[in-house]
């Protein structure tokens, strides 16, 4: 028997697609993790510099330009991957699968933290906080996010995340 294949167009229409976006993870000098409180999210209003993926975009660029909208920091790191986090299809609510990139920032200095210019549009402040602290802030669902990404840079590894 002989599989027809399929012109690239027709074959992807018969797979799981995902939108994507990509982040970075900062701390300060005490290992405390650094966030951007947000002015739009719907269930969360902390996360890390970060957005969705532009059209012919890698990961890494995502990250870093995202940064640079987002506090005015040109992040000049290399790319050093902390964890991957795929989101299933939620429904209308978002219909289609998100995976997302989570990347090591490094550690900030408190000079570079204040420095942040944040477009008021999109963010209305820095929190730096211990973990524990965040998680008495955060949703659930977002706290173990962070917490597994915050252990994945203490332990020196790479994170795979689900969220249903």
């Amino acid at each position: 028997m002989t599989t027809a294949w399929l012109p690239p167009a027709e074959y992807i229409a018969t797979i799981a697609r995902a939108t994507s976006y990509a982040c970075l993870y900062f701390t300060d000098s005490t290992g405390r993790p650094v966030q951007l409180r947000s002015t739009y999210a719907r269930s969360e209003s902390w996360q890390w510099p970060g957005g969705n993926m532009d059209p012919g975009e890698t990961p890494w660029q995502c990250a870093v330009r995202e940064c640079l909208e987002e506090t005015g920091m040109a992040f000049g790191g290399g790319p050093k991957l902390l964890g991957t986090h795929f989101i299933g299809h939620q429904g209308d609510a978002w219909p289609s699968n998100h995976i997302g990139f989570v990347f090591d920032g490094g550690v900030l200095t408190d000079e570079q933290i204040v420095a942040f210019v944040l477009d008021p549009v999109e963010h209305t402040e820095v929190g730096v906080h211990t973990v524990a602290e965040w998680e008495a802030i955060m949703t659930p669902g977002n706290f173990a996010r962070l917490a597994v990404i915050d252990a994945a840079r203490r332990a020196g590894t790479v994170a795979y995340l689900e969220t249903p």
